[in-house]
């Protein structure tokens, strides 16, 4: 599979490649963009939740190499995503504990590349992403995965707290990662099923969504630094659960 991410071009263009399921990481359109088709398209974004932006005709030149845009370019994912539900059904009649990864709107793609290749790396069922204010899977997200991206299993939803419901359906504990405890990592029995949440760079995880959480863990910082790089902390967390289940 080609590592680049694909780049399409043309309104009839993209409106096909949204009904033939393609997955799409954003689609940018020329301001003041008017017409039927842009209409048509303009619906499948709504409906299918994709990332957009507005942007001038000179960055759409540049995006599609000066051919003829007709004022929409697209990006297209060099990987397919997979179902959550089946994917928890996949795991769990496979007999192995379950070891998933909730990311709640990581939006730098060297760290999630980072964190897809540590995921891979111990173990982890398959890692859960919100369709909009993630970081895209792109090329230079499987450059810094170390090709990872094409083993692991990753998942879209519309929203975290819809995969949150999903997994405690399926008796799937959820830990995360957080300051905002006494509780440390090492607290916590990842011998269970579980899946754990990182948040964003710089927000964390969000308050509505740690309220769902069956547990709440934190890394001992002996430093000054109050803070670790989210890819360096979902690594301890990762591995302490290889610890516990080896």
């Amino acid at each position: 599979m080609n590592t680049d991410t694909t780049t399409i071009f043309g309104l009839r263009a993209i409106i096909e490649a949204i009904e033939s399921d393609s997955a799409i990481n954003k689609i940018y359109l020329q301001k003041g963009l008017r017409g039927d088709l842009f209409f048509q398209l303009d619906k499948l974004i709504k409906k299918n939740k994709i990332a957009i932006s507005f942007v001038p005709v000179e960055k759409l030149n540049r995006l599609s190499k000066n051919n003829n845009h007709q004022g929409a370019v697209a990006k297209i994912s060099p990987i397919a995503f997979y179902d959550l539900e089946n994917l928890i059904e996949k795991t769990i009649t496979e007999n192995t504990v379950p070891l998933f990864l909730v990311l709640d709107q990581i939006s730098d793609v060297r760290n999630f590349g980072a964190i897809i290749r540590t995921a891979e790396c111990t173990g982890v069922n398959g890692i859960i992403i919100q369709k909009n204010g993630s970081a895209p899977v792109n090329a230079e997200t499987i450059k810094t995965s170390a090709g990872a991206a094409f083993n692991m299993p990753i998942c879209k939803v519309d929203h975290i707290k819809d995969a949150i419901f999903q997994l405690q359906a399926a008796a799937i504990k959820l830990v995360a990662a957080t300051e905002k405890t006494d509780h440390l990592i090492y607290d916590i029995d990842f011998k269970q099923p579980v899946a754990i949440i990182m948040g964003s760079e710089h927000k964390g995880i969000n308050p509505s969504v740690l309220k769902l959480t069956d547990y709440k863990a934190k890394l001992p910082l002996l430093g000054k630094i109050e803070s670790l790089n989210v890819s360096v902390a979902c690594g301890a967390f990762l591995y302490e659960a290889v610890r516990q289940r080896t």
